[in-house]
């Protein structure tokens, strides 16, 4: 073992591995420490991988070169494709993984980059010397020193667990917390607060009566994650099961209301507002006599279930007796009951968008530890995370991505721009150019950014010219072939489409909004002959390619060209170059905001609650002067 290293990352969870794996395969040595080596990127809570915005999340970290795309491909024992009956913009790629081979097939991977140390033990203390980091101490007394420092910590910062009335210190169930940690940075200035999130029982499938419930099936397609041809799950696909709570099950719950941590002032930290707990829904909607359950497998061999939509606080005995007036779980048994947790996080308005922080040179966040919620989002952060942690010590230019380029620029600019005040969860409704930032297209984005960072492979750069080049050789055909009404008209009315009259463009006939191009190559010989020409393991991809290109190009263009439009603002630095509290023509809240979040542009600036249009106006004027 060394005792120094280019970067430290504390915490194996789902933005420590990715933090890891990416620094260490841009080149910089890392030691990875944690608690429980049998439990690296475990999945915590739900064992699924990406859903609404957070599945285009996972296809922009596997664009990069990043691995979670490819662990949960490699995991996946149900997919869906979230939204289809919507526009492309809005389609969401989701996984139901086999909760101990995610783990295991991540670990696999960090065992692969010879790059990478690993230390199973707790980080009891940050060593800083002129405000900067320089390395890290042990439960054991083991100093590691380091040029950065990743914390990664999760929920386990002075983690406490509550089912009931019942308390016990922890990060996860039977897992110890971390401590010493938010008090040494909150003696060095920082901003520290406390989150809830909670997790629901878990039931033993032999005692459910599935018969009663309502079987929902995965999708059996070309769709996944990873944009390597050859990454597929090879596991056995499983359903996913519905069920309903009733007004029985309602009036268990609410007499337990009374031992609830959540209602009796015991928990007084945040929750997430879009994953509520069972009683948390039952006091918001007290008017519904019913909600909806999905009963999720953990794993291709093993009898233990996730019953989404049950995150509980309750005492166990009052989930129990709850559950089992649910069709389908009267004789159910369970294998541990819902719980909620609160721990620590810090205020994300102290980092800079290389997720560094202000106060510390050289100690970066990422993950929950900044108030976010989600594998997803963790994995994001910890992978810009590690690339500029590896920038730093080998003294290139920060690497940042923007809101028109990524979801991961929107996740990052919404954290250090406005902070949160709520377990942070990605929508594409935060997204303002979500018609550019789709699932398709993740790889056009950013995987010749990434190449030329040295993460993204020169194979993965073939990937997407071999894509790139089909889909074109497909454009240009439906360009220039044209097609007559008789070759045509039965399959047009037979999809309740307007017949042509006279010969038109192949292109003409995709654009309409009932034609699939999927469809049309089977009707019409000449173009399934051409698609025939260029198949290959990316002959799907290319295909759905086209047919977004095709009907959506307009509002594609006009999106780029707006953001165009604000990209200007964001260009224009005002780093350094304002004392706000001396500039009395702004509001005051807007002084304050401004000197406590230091926008780097005017672009940032206009995007923190609390200042104004007039305030901006204010600034550019005096940029002018």
């Amino acid at each position: 073992m060394v005792n120094n290293y280019d970067i430290i990352v504390v915490g194996a969870g789902h933005a420590g591995c990715e933090a890891a794996m990416t620094a260490a395969t841009l080149g910089s040595k890392v030691l990875l420490i944690t608690m429980d080596m049998n439990k690296i990127a475990q999945m915590s809570c739900n064992p699924a991988m990406g859903g609404i915005a957070k599945g285009q999340i996972i296809r922009e970290i596997d664009a990069m070169g990043g691995y979670c795309g490819i662990v949960t491909d490699e995991s996946t024992i149900q997919f869906r494709m979230l939204n289809r009956s919507k526009g492309p913009a809005m389609w969401s790629p989701r996984a139901q993984c086999d909760r101990m081979l995610f783990s295991a097939n991540w670990r696999k991977y960090l065992e692969k980059n010879k790059n990478i140390d690993f230390w199973q033990g707790m980080v009891v203390k940050l060593l800083f010397k002129n405000e900067k980091i320089f390395g890290v101490k042990t439960d054991l007394n083991i100093t590691y020193k380091a040029k950065c420092v990743i914390l990664t910590n999760g929920t386990f910062l002075n983690g406490l667990i509550h089912i009931g009335k019942f308390k016990q210190k922890g990060g996860r169930i039977s897992e110890p917390e971390s401590r010493y940690i938010s008090e040494q940075l909150l003696k060095k200035g920082f901003s520290v607060g406390r989150m809830k999130t909670g997790t629901p029982v878990r039931v033993d499938g032999r005692s459910v009566e599935f018969n009663k419930l309502t079987e929902q099936k995965g999708e059996n397609d070309f769709f996944k994650f990873s944009y390597l041809p050859e990454v597929r799950t090879k596991l056995k696909q499983l359903s996913c099961y519905i069920a309903h709570t009733n007004l029985e099950t309602h009036n268990i719950l609410e007499k337990g209301f009374e031992e609830s941590p959540l209602f009796d002032g015991t928990i007084q930290s945040i929750g997430p507002r879009y994953c509520p707990s069972i009683e948390t829904k039952l006091k918001t909607f007290s008017g519904k006599d019913k909600h909806q359950l999905f009963l999720e497998p953990e794993g291709e061999d093993t009898i233990e279930f996730y019953l989404n939509g049950y995150s509980s606080s309750l005492p166990w005995e009052v989930q129990l007796e709850a559950l089992r007036k649910i069709e389908g779980f009267e004789n159910v048994k369970i294998f541990r009951p819902g719980y909620a947790i609160e721990y620590d996080y810090f205020d994300p308005t102290q980092l800079n968008k290389t997720l560094e922080t202000k106060k510390i040179e050289n100690l970066f966040f990422a993950g929950q530890i900044n108030g976010t919620t989600g594998y997803e989002e963790a994995g994001a952060q910890g992978m810009i995370a590690g690339i500029n942690a590896h920038m730093k010590c080998t003294n290139q230019n920060a690497f940042t991505i923007d809101r028109d380029e990524a979801y991961i620029g929107v996740l990052i600019d919404d954290l250090i721009t406005k902070g949160v005040d709520e377990p942070y969860r990605m929508f594409t409704s935060r997204a303002e150019y979500r018609i550019l930032l789709r699932q398709d297209n993740a790889d056009e984005r950013l995987t010749e950014r990434a190449h030329a960072l040295g993460l993204a492979s020169k194979r993965r750069v073939d990937i997407l010219n071999n894509k790139r080049k089909k889909r074109d050789a497909i454009l240009h055909f439906l360009k220039q072939q044209s097609i007559k009404p008789a070759q045509i008209n039965d399959f047009l009315i037979k999809r309740n489409s307007a017949p042509i009259k006279q010969s038109l463009k192949l292109i003409d006939i995709i654009a309409r909004p009932h034609i699939l191009l999927k469809d049309a190559i089977n009707e019409i010989p000449d173009l399934k002959d051409k698609i025939k020409e260029i198949e290959d393991d990316q002959t799907e991809e290319a295909i759905s390619s086209a047919e977004i290109e095709i009907k959506y190009s307009g509002y594609i263009q006009r999106e780029k060209a707006l953001a165009e439009k604000f990209k200007r603002l964001n260009d224009i630095s005002i780093d350094g170059k304002f004392d706000y509290e001396k500039i009395l023509a702004i509001s005051t809240e807007a002084r304050q905001k401004l000197k406590t979040i230091n926008p780097k542009t005017i672009g940032q600036a206009n995007r923190i609650p609390g200042v104004s249009p007039a305030d901006i106006n204010v600034l550019l004027v005096m940029l002018g002067k």
